[in-house]
């Protein structure tokens, strides 16, 4: 960890959940952090609050990784305040489910918009820093990339192109920029079972299916980002699924 101190991460869609998880670790690894954010707000300052109080220094910039003018200023924000950049997260994306027949066309391009486009568009712009630092680019995708979940064929779709499309840039962006994914399978933080029975009930019996015995927690998540934001620069182009074999 001791790797991250005097560098820079971005992470996007880093005020809440996991991302915030996420920010806050790099943060107490010595990073500077800044999150970007669409709606909300209120949840981005009280995450720079956070940051602050550990001593660190964050960033917190408004973005829609969908659109590639409002990427475009964020990246420049960041360039501007920390003069570098070492790693980015493309974390911002969207869940859905729904039967296939009543997948509508606009919420198979909103999702590919969040999941894809998004991590395209905010990788592009950051190429020119990270190349400059040897730096590294860590998506966020599913285990539903590499699955295919009934209820879930846009979002897997979209995932499975994230997988992809983590390869690709691998090959294209090498020797100087490292990049992998991350493919989380159920997620506790991922879920607010405390105020949904049917959300309780389903994770209980995923829980029960995971040869861990349990799912998984922010920190295994963390944990996974953290390794490939800290680890050889050799490694990339890889898709590492933390699951507890539930994918098995």
């Amino acid at each position: 960890m001791s790797d991250l101190k005097g560098k820079t991460l971005l992470v996007t869609g880093g005020a809440r959940r996991l991302g915030k998880a996420i920010v806050l670790a790099a943060a107490d690894a010595g990073a500077h952090v800044a999150l970007t954010y669409l709606s909300s707000v209120s949840q981005a300052r009280h995450t720079l609050e956070e940051i602050s109080k550990r001593g660190g220094k964050g960033l917190i910039v408004p973005c829609d990784v969908r659109k590639e003018e409002s990427v475009a200023l964020a990246v420049s924000k960041v360039a501007e305040t920390f003069g570098r950049l070492d790693v980015l997260v493309n974390n911002a994306g969207m869940f859905a489910g729904a039967r296939f027949e009543d997948i509508t066309a606009q919420e198979w391009d909103d999702i590919f918009a969040a999941n894809v486009r998004g991590p395209f568009l905010m990788s592009k712009h950051c190429v020119p820093l990270l190349r400059k630092n040897g730096g590294r680019i860590i998506h966020m995708g599913s285990l539903g990339g590499d699955k295919p979940w009934a209820t879930h064929a846009h979002y897997c779709s979209s995932k499975a192109a994230l997988h992809m499309l983590t390869r690709a840039m691998a090959k294209a962006l090498a020797p100087e920029i490292a990049v992998n994914c991350v493919a989380p399978g159920m997620i506790n933080a991922m879920v607010d079972a405390a105020e949904n029975r049917g959300n309780r009930e389903l994770l209980d019996r995923l829980a029960a299916k995971t040869p861990m015995g349990r799912n998984g927690t922010a920190d295994d998540i963390v944990n996974a980002v953290m390794y490939f934001s800290t680890a050889s620069h050799f490694i990339t182009g890889q898709i590492l699924t933390v699951d507890g074999g539930l994918g098995l």
